[in-house]
Formats: structure tokens, sequence, C-alpha cells
């Protein structure tokens, strides 16, 4: 059986946790957080895995704050709203504070961006049906838009719970 370049090959010795860490990086962004559970996932120990991502730090190859920043632009130009947004910033590790800097200066209009997410979904037919409106407020739920924009875009009646969600 022919072994892949790079796999567990006795021969071969095992990668420093900075290096695979900076080949991550090499890739894409990444959290702290997420190199973290990388790592440790690629057999890599804590205090190597540490120093690994603190030294990455240092160099500025990685920066949660940049991370955030290309994160949010990203899921911003895919369609989704400021809650689905804050809960995947959180999920990695950003900060509160930080998260809510990220999405005040993002400077997005939600109300058009939910609006655009309709159109591409639905088309530009407007409905008068109540099951169909709530069928589309769902969508737009899903997809993390709060309870008052979801209303406006579609007139429908929605949950005051939905502004609570996530």
């Amino acid at each position: 059986m022919k072994r892949r370049p790079g796999s567990d090959d006795p021969a071969k010795p095992k990668r420093s946790a900075y290096d695979k860490a900076l080949g991550l990086l090499a890739r894409r962004e990444h959290s702290k957080r997420e190199l973290k559970t990388k790592l440790r996932q690629g057999g890599y120990e804590g205090e190597e895995t540490t120093e690994a991502i603190d030294r990455l730090g240092e160099q500025q190859y990685q920066d949660d704050d940049r991370f955030g920043e290309v994160l949010l632009r990203s899921r911003i130009a895919q369609g989704y709203g400021p809650m689905r947004l804050r809960v995947e910033l959180k999920s990695h590790g950003l900060s509160d504070a930080r998260i809510r800097e990220l999405l005040n200066d993002a400077e997005v209009d939600w109300v058009a961006s939910a609006s655009s997410q309709l159109r591409r979904r639905y088309g530009n037919v407007g409905v008068s049906d109540p099951a169909e409106r709530a069928k589309r407020a769902q969508f737009l739920l899903r997809r993390g838009f709060d309870g008052s924009t979801v209303r406006s875009v579609t007139h429908a009646d929605v949950d005051e719970a939905a502004d609570d969600s996530p």
C-alpha cells in the first residue's frame, strides 16, 4: 500500500506544532481556539501548542481580531444575520465586547441584507398567504436575522422570543 506524503512515516520526523499551525494559517485565518483544537487533534501536547500559538501571535501570523474581521466579512457576504454571526464569533473564542465592536464597525444594513436573501431564495414575488409569510420569516430567522428585521421585511407575525434567540 502506498503511503501519502506527510502521513505517519516512521522515517520522517514529525513537524513541530509551530510548523503545523503555520501551515494551517497559510491556507486561511484561524482563531486561537481553532488552532489549539486542530493541533491537539494532531497529537501535539498542551505546552508545545500554547508556545506555538503565542509565537505565531507575536509574529502577527495569528490575530483573533483579524480572524474575526475576515470571518465577519465572509459571512455577511454569504447573507447571514447578526445573531448568527454573534454565535459563530463567540464559538471561536472572541469576547462579547470585541464581537459587539466588530458588528458595529461592519456598518451593514441588515434590513437590506434580509431583503436580498428573500429575493435570492424566493424571487420578487410578494405573498399574501400567512403560511407562506411565516415560512419566509423562519428562513430569515434561521439565517440569523432578528425578529424586528424579519417582521419589517416579511410583514409576518414573528414570535418575540425570536429576538432573544442566540
